[in-house]
């Protein structure tokens, strides 16, 4: 079975960046579509962005464009969210989720495996 891990996650003022990493281990990622989601605390989980299996498509939440993005690195089997001018609102525990096929969603119930989440605090 697929698993997923996140690190990268951390405290840090607001307006800072931070690099979020999604590894997989036991199979390949070539052949899955991957999704950043969050959940703050008391807050449903949200879908933050999105990337399709070969990184020719990506999506974004209106909350975040211009300030995150996404990429993969299919030979180190590795996807990463780049956070840049973080807000308080942005803390939240954020998961990486793989989902067999080409295209993302920004939908989580369109995904199958699931990391166990890495914890972001954007705090003074």
């Amino acid at each position: 079975q697929l698993q997923l891990v996140e690190s990268g996650g951390g405290l840090v003022q607001p307006g800072g960046s931070l690099r979020l990493s999604c590894a997989a281990s036991r199979f390949t990622l070539d052949y899955y579509a991957i999704g950043w989601f969050r959940q703050a605390p008391g807050k449903e989980r949200e879908g933050v962005s999105c990337i399709s299996s070969l990184g020719g498509s990506t999506n974004y939440a209106d909350s975040v464009k211009g300030r995150f993005t996404i990429s993969r690195d299919n030979a180190k089997n590795t996807v990463y969210l780049q956070m840049n001018s973080l807000k308080p609102e942005d803390t939240a525990v954020y998961y990486c989720a793989a989902r067999g096929g080409y295209s993302g969603s920004l939908e989580d119930r369109h995904y199958n495996y699931w990391g166990q989440g890495t914890q972001v605090t954007v705090s003074s």
